[in-house]
């Protein structure tokens, strides 16, 4: 895989930080993807995504304020950059064209 295309879990981790807006850091993209595909996700999977995400420079973190709850630690909060939706859009691209004449095919199965 290049540098700038994505696997599944980091279009399902892009999507949901989308979906979440601007209060997307690790829990609630985490809990997004679990909603939505019902598959068992590991707090640790979305932080080693979003890291590699931001290494690629697909997302853009931005530390919160730090908080007493959290011991005095910020939340690290995420957004998508163009170069991520270019992304997304290129990885759908691929998939829909792998699909593309499909349907019959599966139909008999």
């Amino acid at each position: 895989m290049s540098r700038d295309s994505i696997g599944e879990f980091e279009s399902l981790v892009l999507l949901a930080i989308l979906r979440v807006g601007e209060e997307a850091y690790g829990v609630p993209i985490l809990e997004e993807i679990r909603q939505r595909t019902n598959r068992r996700i590991l707090r640790p999977a979305v932080y080693v995504a979003l890291r590699r995400l931001e290494e690629k420079g697909f997302v853009q973190g931005r530390e919160g304020d730090a908080s007493a709850d959290r011991g005095g630690r910020p939340r690290r909060y995420f957004e998508v950059r163009p170069e991520g939706l270019a992304a997304l859009r290129y990885a759908r691209e691929n998939l829909l064209s792998m699909w593309d004449g499909l349907e019959a095919v599966l139909d008999e199965v």
